[in-house]
């Protein structure tokens, strides 16, 4: 296993665990970070990997932008642009890769936090959870993808609230704003991270990889540029081996047993 400073990268058959290892600085991003997330998720665009998830150590998830780091840099704006640019490759890369991206929020989610905790294709949040944006508290303006994520995920009206006056949302609100996918017991969500991880490895990658991509063009396409690419997609799942098994299963009334 690859060895970080700042991550802890762990990998047991086709599930690869990412936990953001700063605990005692909330699991800030300072360059080290963001550089080795871009790392991480370059190891985790692997045709053998099936599922992946993110979460934090201790009680936070990640409180964003280390600020101590950022005021100590000489050149404060290039030290953003750097850890904004290595954000930015490590999150296209989790959402454009065939395995699934998994998100367990186990504390506070701010600033950068925030949309790297909602990026997941799927999203479990601890009771406890709560997310803020914060930018604009700091000076700052938003990055990490949550000019993007979050207004097709919650809507303008509510992002310009999210972004404008820092709102804080609890885990339950986040849930019923769409944000996440599900809220367990603070104690819960190990045990529910990896049943669900499990369960998803145990699906038909191609099938996984096909969603993903329809849902990344599905709001910049025409109706007919998105009807052809399912076409093209569901007939490439039909002809591979797990969508022959899946349909083997389906028709002998078993589980179906997926690479």
């Amino acid at each position: 296993m690859p060895e970080f400073d700042t991550l802890k990268f762990t990998r047991s058959g086709p599930i690869v665990d990412v936990v953001l290892d700063r605990p005692e600085a909330a699991n800030g991003m300072n360059d080290t970070l963001t550089r080795e997330l871009a790392e991480a998720a370059a190891l985790c665009d692997d045709a053998a990997v099936k599922v992946v998830t993110i979460t934090g150590e201790g009680r936070f998830f990640c409180a964003g932008g280390d600020l101590k780091a950022v005021s100590s840099a000489s050149s404060p704006g290039a030290y953003v642009d750097g850890m904004a640019q290595d954000l930015h490759r490590a999150m296209s890369t989790f959402a454009r890769m065939d395995a699934v991206v998994i998100t367990a929020v186990n504390g506070v989610a701010a600033g950068a936090g925030f949309p790297l905790a909602v990026s997941g294709d799927l999203v479990i949040a601890a009771e406890s959870a709560s997310f803020t944006m914060a930018y604009t508290k700091a000076g700052l303006s938003p990055d990490g993808g949550s000019s993007y994520l979050l207004p097709r995920l919650i809507g303008l009206r509510r992002t310009q609230e999210l972004m404008i006056t820092n709102r804080v949302l609890r885990a339950a609100e986040a849930a019923d704003w769409g944000l996440v996918t599900t809220v367990v017991p603070d104690a819960e969500l190990p045990t529910a991270l990896r049943e669900l991880a499990t369960r998803t490895a145990s699906g038909a990658r191609k099938s996984n990889a096909a969603v993903k991509q329809l849902l990344l063009t599905s709001y910049s396409s025409t109706f007919e540029d998105q009807v052809a690419r399912e076409a093209q997609l569901i007939s490439a799942c039909a002809d591979s081996d797990d969508g022959k098994e899946g349909v083997a299963a389906f028709l002998g009334k078993r589980r179906p047993e997926f690479a």
